[in-house]
């Protein structure tokens, strides 16, 4: 069998089987590093032994009784005399049940780990890519600007964290849930838009691989968890904005806007699919499932954005109502910028103007290089030249800078 058949058969069952791996070695051992390290070890035996003996009838299942032996050799290797009784029944004792859970799941349980409130946020979304996502400790470092070094050790900082404050490796009990979910899907929705739109890159404005893993993530959420409304909802935002993926940026490098993209390149699939989530999601309200929350409004906006043929035939109406809603839930001053931006297709920039004014965003770059257009919508070009220039100086992406630099020199 050839190296790159065996490749391959790696990458898809990496992919696929990670998690559960991980997932599973945790539930037994009950600790990260374990478990990451004899994941890591059993997949380096299978690029040593696949080639010569085949790849398995069930690749995934191999891989799990590799790592798990791994793991108990190392115990075997670490055993101490005052702790022999405790390993020996980790080693040879049934799995006990697990603490009951409203899901039964061990990829479940892990995420909810990785995105214990325990954790520092840029913790937790360093901790889901590796253990849950399956990225290498440099893909991550790469994908945050950081140095491989410094990710190393927010990693191990965090895994330590979860090991002293004894953090349960578990799903919440039900009355718990929608609290620590929604703190769950906010790191999948800002893994989403660090690779949508890499902040601080100079040659890869877009990092592909760091959405996939997003949506891939969210929707092993879903699966595990497949009647909530927000997962749906968040899901169906993803695959609604990553399929304009292609149209925005330019051959020369530059930022495209939503309104100047070729909507011949986006990618029908994920439009179709996020269209039915919405479908039904809204459905689902409609028969008293509850109010829809930020992740199932932010993706009928893009619905109605994605509905469109051409630009000139959204549906601006109905942008400006679903944003009414979603600024009734969350009143953030970034919620209000895009209502405005909505709002001024409606009635005008000078309106447009008037509602972002006392917002407090001046070191928020979006903030400048809307309030820049709408000036020169309004016809006021010097004071949209200053606002460019602050949007310039701002903004943390070589494309958005192109693209803010290029809008400027046509004042």
């Amino acid at each position: 069998m050839t190296d790159a058949v065996v490749a391959d058969a790696l990458a898809t069952v990496h992919r696929r089987e990670w998690a559960r791996i991980v997932a599973s070695l945790v539930r037994r051992f009950r600790d990260l590093d374990i478990a990451e390290e004899a994941a890591a070890e059993a997949f380096a035996a299978a690029v040593e032994r696949w080639p010569a003996d085949g790849i398995p009838a069930n690749p995934g299942g191999w891989l799990t009784t590799t790592a798990t032996r791994k793991a108990i050799d190392r115990l075997r290797r670490e055993w101490r005399r005052d702790e022999k009784h405790q390993e020996a029944r980790l080693l040879y004792d049934e799995d006990t049940p697990s603490s009951p859970g409203v899901i039964d799941d061990d990829r479940l349980r892990l995420i909810f780990t990785c995105c214990h409130p325990a954790l520092a946020p840029d913790a937790r979304i360093a901790l889901t890519l590796r253990m849950v996502g399956g990225l290498t400790v440099p893909e991550i470092a790469h994908a945050f600007l950081v140095q491989e070094s410094a990710m190393g050790r927010r990693i191990t900082r965090a895994k330590a964290k979860i090991r002293a404050n004894h953090v349960p490796y578990r799903i919440p009990a039900a009355a718990d849930l929608p609290g620590r979910l929604g703190g769950v899907l906010s790191v999948l929705f800002l893994i989403f838009n660090e690779g949508y739109l890499a902040t601080g890159a100079t040659t890869d404005p877009v990092r592909a691989d760091l959405t996939a893993q997003a949506v891939r993530l969210t929707r092993l959420t879903r699966e595990l968890v497949p009647g909530d409304g927000e997962v749906a909802g968040l899901l169906a935002l993803m695959l609604l904005i990553e399929a304009r993926q292609a149209a925005r940026i330019s051959a020369g490098g530059e930022l495209v806007t939503l309104a100047e993209q070729d909507r011949s390149l986006w990618d029908a699939a994920p439009i179709a699919e996020g269209h039915g989530l919405v479908r039904e999601r809204r459905a689902a309200v409609a028969a008293g499932d509850g109010p829809p929350g930020r992740f199932q409004l932010l993706a009928a906006i893009n619905a109605v954005h994605t509905y469109a043929g051409d630009a000139a035939d959204t549906d601006w109406f109905q942008v400006v109502a679903l944003y009414d809603r979603l600024v009734r839930i969350d009143p953030s001053p970034v919620v209000a910028l895009n209502r405005a931006v909505a709002v001024a297709e409606v009635d005008g920039p000078e309106v447009g103007l008037a509602l972002i004014e006392g917002l407090p965003l001046d070191g928020y770059h979006a903030f400048h290089a809307t309030r820049a257009d709408l000036l020169r919508r309004a016809g006021r070009p010097h004071e949209a030249r200053a606002a460019y220039d602050r949007a310039i100086e701002l903004a943390g992406n070589a494309a958005e800078s192109a693209y803010l630099t290029h809008r400027r020199s046509t004042l």
